[in-house]
């Protein structure tokens, strides 16, 4: 396979892999949320559903090692927790999830039957995807994406067409609560868990091609995760659109998946049903796929690279799948908001330090500055689980907490001030 054509494949399975269950429901609803300002959505939304995820594949283009290399710069003991949490949120909450909507969108409106079964025949063939990783890259980057592509571009542009710009007045106002707002909703899509999950499981399948060198891995690797990058920007910002222009043909108080049904129905007519189903259930299988085989590497990789480990993993997996995965959507991303809002800023923070050069990403800044955005995003994680009442305090004294941001302006001061250190002390030494 030449170089242009492995960067494609590469490019159009980190696409697929990333978009998930999340990443079809969530943009049209922002566009209906936001009104005439979905471009302060689109760009909340674009900072944690599209640059912090391809940042993770650029930080495992440069690492090119496991999930555990990911996070031991903090310490061996906090990355071999931290990837137990991820892999643990990933398997019990991300990877069902994309079962469950495909159950809701894809099946019941045709069938009526049990979500387990579903579920069962879902991780069933997920699982048979699994095993079979060494086609991963092929199977998906060269037939699935396409699909799923040419799908979204279809609903997208007739969207588009058929659409009317009228002004609506929309609940959130002001561009930085459009923005937060953009940001809170593309947490839901898991896509920076994603990014560090993904680019381990990118990495290892390169390992079977003969792709080349470290650098040629690195290259590859990185123009593959700019193109996802900007093709999922494209998607998310036209889905986005599609829900401002089509927002006064959507029933009021619609939820996230009613939005996009009747997108699909506006745009598609009578055949929207269907195609709507082909597409939730590609892109949902896909992430699926990806999500599972990450965990089933990593584990593996715990034990000397055991096949045994990886298909138990992998079995195990997709059986919590079929469980949690005959619940219902709204469940779901109920019980994974207060987990998110511990994971998600810990996750951000380790992406961008690696991606900076490593004169500026010490050891101890990797310590102090995930130690801050831990204890700063506590109250955040907590207000999902306490009465508000009793944060209140808390949370009116950190600044962009009452935007669940509270972590962001601590860990930048600690990272600035960690690097004048260095500098200062640095540039004491020289001259003496």
């Amino acid at each position: 396979m030449n170089k242009p054509k492995q960067t494609l494949v590469v490019a159009f399975t980190l696409f697929s892999l990333f978009f998930g269950a999340g990443n079809l429901i969530l943009p049209p609803y922002l566009g209906v949320q936001a009104g005439a300002n979905w471009h302060w959505v689109a760009l909340g939304f674009a900072l944690t559903a599209v640059v912090i995820p391809i940042l993770g594949i650029l930080a495992h283009a440069k690492l090119q090692g496991s999930m555990f290399d990911f996070a031991k710069k903090v310490s061996p003991l906090f990355s071999t927790i931290y990837c137990a949490l991820l892999y643990g949120i990933a398997v019990f909450l991300a990877a069902p999830r994309t079962a469950s909507v495909t159950h809701e969108l894809a099946v019941a409106p045709f069938f009526n039957t049990a979500t387990f079964i579903t579920s069962c025949i879902y991780f069933g063939t997920v699982f048979l995807f699994v095993i079979n990783r060494s086609r991963l890259l092929s199977l998906i980057g060269k037939y699935l994406t396409p699909l799923i592509v040419i799908i979204l571009f279809i609903i997208i542009g007739l969207g588009v067409l058929r659409g009317s710009a009228e002004m609506v007045l929309t609940p959130v106002s002001t561009p930085f609560s459009l923005i937060t707002l953009g940001v809170f909703e593309g947490y839901q899509t898991f896509d920076a868990i994603a990014g560090v999950v993904v680019g381990a499981v990118i990495v290892l399948s390169l390992k079977t091609y003969d792709v080349g060198n470290f650098q040629t891995k690195k290259q590859l690797i990185s123009q593959a995760g700019f193109l996802a990058g900007f093709g999922l920007f494209v998607i998310y910002a036209g889905l986005i659109i599609c829900g401002y222009l089509l927002q006064n043909r959507i029933p009021d108080n619609a939820s996230r998946t009613e939005v996009l049904i009747s997108l699909s129905q506006l745009t598609l007519g009578k055949i929207g049903a269907t195609f709507l189903s082909v597409l939730v259930a590609l892109a949902c299988f896909t992430t699926a796929v990806g999500i599972i085989t990450g965990a089933s590497d990593y584990v593996s990789g715990l034990y000397r690279d055991s096949r045994k480990a990886y298909i138990l993993t992998a079995i195990i997996a997709s059986l919590i799948g079929v469980v949690v995965g005959s619940f219902k959507v709204g469940f779901i991303i109920t019980i994974a908001l207060p987990v998110l809002m511990f994971i998600y800023p810990i996750t951000i923070v380790l992406i961008l330090l690696h991606v900076l050069p490593q004169k500026f990403a010490s050891a101890l800044v990797f310590k102090a500055v995930v130690l801050i955005t831990f204890l700063f995003s506590i109250p955040d994680f907590l207000k999902f689980i306490v009465p508000i009442g009793s944060l209140q305090g808390i949370i009116n004294s950190i600044p962009l907490a009452t935007q669940n941001l509270g972590w962001v302006l601590p860990a930048l001061l600690v990272f600035l001030l960690l690097n004048f250190r260095n500098f200062t002390t640095k540039a004491i030494s020289n001259q003496s």
